[in-house]
């Protein structure tokens, strides 16, 4: 796989990657590919929903509680029924529907901003 496109520091900072702790997940029928429907706490940036195909590595169980990394200020994007809010970010394994979501190492308050 090649590198993208090199990118300019500014470029990066538009991103707002955000740190929060999913509080519920219900399966997603009517996505395309198996998906979960996921309400993710940020602190004071409020609870934001994601649609995330994640469902090969992680149980509904597993999810609840955990920390993830996300971005939260790309556009709504509809899915079905569902708008989806934020994007969760996780590393592809080889076969691209084992995805390994990305979290903070050490339990971090909601809403910290990644920098």
């Amino acid at each position: 796989m090649e590198i993208k496109p090199e990118i300019s520091f500014t470029d990066f900072e538009k991103i707002d990657i955000r740190c929060g702790t999913i509080i519920s997940v219900n399966g997603f029928e009517k996505a395309r590919n198996p998906s979960y429907q996921l309400e993710i706490d940020f602190g004071d940036l409020g609870i934001r929903k994601s649609a995330a195909q994640i469902t090969t590595l992680y149980s509904k169980e597993d999810l609840i509680g955990k920390q993830i990394l996300a971005v939260v200020n790309f556009p709504k994007k509809q899915i079905a029924n569902f708008f989806s809010e934020c994007l969760l970010l996780g590393v592809y394994g080889e076969d691209a529907k084992d995805v390994t979501l990305l979290s903070p190492s050490l339990p971090t308050k909601n809403g910290l901003q990644v920098g």
